[in-house]
């Protein structure tokens, strides 16, 4: 993510307020790029671009501090695979919010001779999906009486992560109440962070942590966590690409 940010601002993106234009260069997505181009790779690359550095540093701090805690728990493996999958379960929901909030926009204005997908769908881009998947996931595995930590630890652990993630998603909603009020401000993507902390939730259901049990106990369900998500992850996909142009 880092790199990538780098990698735009190298390449004459600005570092505090890239265009919407820079940013579905790089790899942002809207509900338009993957419902009616087919570009479905944007719900991957989408999570590696950010709207500016403070965008990114923000995502960075949230990421390093749960990230703390996810890897003793499912190891490095792990960590990545609810990294990808639960931000691209958040940039699905996001797609599908979108279409529905907007295809009939679209459609007036396709019809008016339009052809910018972008002047109609909003870009979605940031890794704070996957950041509340990882915090879902923490929210289950940290209820595990398997590890050694003292349990008044454990419980206090599990809260400070349900609290940063209530803030967040209350903080993230109260802001685009404020943005539509006023008529201008920041948009967060409050449907990419309910769908991630959803799947984060999904996905560390089977898991055993890795502290406190076997290592092949842990990697066959990490299996099973994978399989799963991705085969969900897979039917959504293909009931969005259903959905009526």
């Amino acid at each position: 993510m880092v790199c990538g940010t780098g990698y735009m601002v190298a390449h004459g993106v600005s570092a505090g307020a890239p265009t919407t234009e820079q940013l579905m260069h790089y790899g942002a997505d809207n509900a338009g790029s993957v419902l009616i181009n087919g570009e479905w790779w944007r719900i991957v690359t989408a999570m590696f671009v950010h709207v500016g550095i403070l965008h990114l540093a923000t995502n960075m701090w949230c990421l390093w501090n749960l990230g703390l805690l996810a890897e003793p728990l499912l190891g490095s493996t792990g960590v990545v695979a609810v990294y990808i999958l639960t931000g691209a379960a958040g940039n699905l929901l996001s797609t599908l919010a979108g279409w529905a909030k907007f295809s009939h926009d679209w459609a007036s204005y396709h019809a008016a001779g339009g052809l910018d997908l972008t002047a109609v769908f909003p870009p979605g881009a940031g890794a704070s999906g996957a950041v509340f998947g990882i915090a879902g996931a923490l929210i289950i595995l940290l209820k595990s009486n398997r590890l050694p930590v003292p349990p008044s630890e454990l419980k206090r652990l599990r809260k400070s992560v349900i609290y940063f993630a209530a803030l967040n998603l209350v903080l993230g909603f109260s802001i685009n109440i404020g943005t539509r009020f006023i008529g201008s401000g920041i948009n967060i993507d409050n449907y990419a962070h309910v769908g991630g902390f959803a799947c984060g939730l999904l996905f560390a259901a089977p898991l055993v942590p890795r502290i406190g049990s076997l290592r092949q106990v842990f990697v066959d369900r990490l299996r099973v966590a994978v399989v799963m998500v991705v085969g969900l992850l897979v039917l959504f996909g293909f009931y969005l690409a259903q959905l009526p142009r």
